[in-house]
């Protein structure tokens, strides 16, 4: 396999993460909706406060995803949360622990969080164990945290410390 290669996202990005999120098997464990529109990726791909996107390519074609959101109150300003999809084809490849392991990086070394937080399905044991793979813990359950095929699905709340 190609190196798996890591950079900062660009807007004629949008499309591939588009396609990439409107997958049923990627939805599946995300907060994301059916038939995502270009209009809204374009829209998250707009430069906002204390949010970077990360994409990760193989031989050029982008196969992952990973939004960084750093809280913007003051008080919480050391807290940053996440988001992360990988192309169906591309999962158990890799690259997760690559965007994984960038996202560390920079949380540890650049920008001075000290706790990283996630949510995730239970019923998600491939993301549960990559997440403590890089150091993240159970803090707790979300009871019906979220409506996913007509189902309310419960969620681990998951945190990592510096």
């Amino acid at each position: 396999m190609s190196e798996i290669v890591i950079r900062h996202a660009q807007p004629n990005d949008a499309e591939a993460l588009r396609q990439i999120n409107a997958r049923p098997e990627v939805i599946h464990n995300t907060l994301q909706l059916p038939h995502p529109s270009m209009e809204m990726w374009l829209e998250r791909m707009k430069p906002q406060p204390g949010r970077r996107h990360l994409v990760a390519c193989i031989d050029e074609i982008v196969v992952g995803h990973l939004t960084l959101a750093i809280e913007q109150n003051p008080r919480r300003s050391h807290v940053a949360t996440f988001g992360i999809s990988v192309c169906a084809d591309s999962q158990g490849h890799g690259v997760g622990s690559a965007l994984m392991r960038e996202m560390v990086n920079l949380c540890d070394n650049w920008l001075r969080i000290e706790r990283i937080e996630l949510t995730v399905f239970v019923d998600n044991p491939s993301a549960i164990a990559l997440y403590r793979k890089y150091g993240f813990e159970v803090e707790g359950t979300g009871r019906k945290y979220a409506l996913r095929n007509g189902e309310y699905i419960d969620a681990l709340l998951m945190a990592r410390m510096k």
